[in-house]
């Protein structure tokens, strides 16, 4: 903690849980520079505000322009269309425990548990949130608790008992330890032509889902 300073948690949050959503289904299985690339132009196609409303209007053509997979695009689709349709109420995720905002975000194709504990942490700020399945955790616990091997899940539920109650700040700074503690949210200007997709490795800058995560 003396050595990576004060959490940085609150900066990185992203205000809008609709971004935060779109960001996510964004990021996946892409590297933090790739997606930054296509989020910006994702915004930029919107006029920096995309809404359920608007996202569901644009066509797949301009959708796969700014770089979504066709994959990515019917994850998009699903996200508005379950907000739309008021299946999924973004306003009252924040009175719902923990369990059951994984249960409504989880009901949209695309976004899996890791997602929505990387939304708990990120957008509702909730400060006891283990994610057992992100690969930079296992990683740096295995170097901070000098493992010989990956830390299964019930190892790392066992050792993270000690974290409680801030199990996510905890993990902030294990995400630090490796030099990939998130940032705040970057405005990236679009080019003036965007048709090609962008594809990378996950893994830089931040948490990282893992291949279980990725196939959802």
């Amino acid at each position: 903690m003396r050595r990576h300073g004060a959490c940085g948690l609150a900066a990185a949050q992203r205000s809008d849980p609709f971004r935060a959503l779109c960001h996510a289904i964004i990021a996946q299985q892409l590297s933090t520079k790739a997606a930054a690339t296509i989020e910006g132009r994702f915004s930029a196609l919107f006029a920096g505000q995309p809404t359920p409303a608007v996202v569901a209007q644009a066509s797949d053509e301009q959708l796969r322009a700014v770089g979504l997979s066709s994959q990515k695009l019917k994850y998009m689709r699903d996200l508005s269309g379950k907000i739309l349709d008021g299946s999924l109420a973004l306003n009252d995720l924040d009175a719902l425990p923990d369990d059951d905002v994984i249960a409504a975000l989880t009901a949209v194709k695309g976004i899996g548990r890791w997602t929505a504990e990387m939304f708990l942490i990120f957008r509702l700020h909730r400060p006891d949130v283990l994610p057992l399945d992100d690969l930079g955790i296992l990683k740096a616990v295995q170097r901070a608790y000098r493992l010989r091997l990956t830390p299964t899940p019930a190892r790392l539920t066992k050792i993270g008992e000690a974290w409680r109650p801030y199990r996510s700040v905890a993990c902030w700074y294990l995400w630090a330890s490796l030099g990939n503690a998130p940032s705040p949210p970057k405005t990236v200007p679009p080019p003036p032509k965007a048709t090609a997709r962008l594809t990378g490795a996950g893994g830089e800058g931040g948490p990282v889902m893992t291949t279980k995560e990725r196939r959802t």
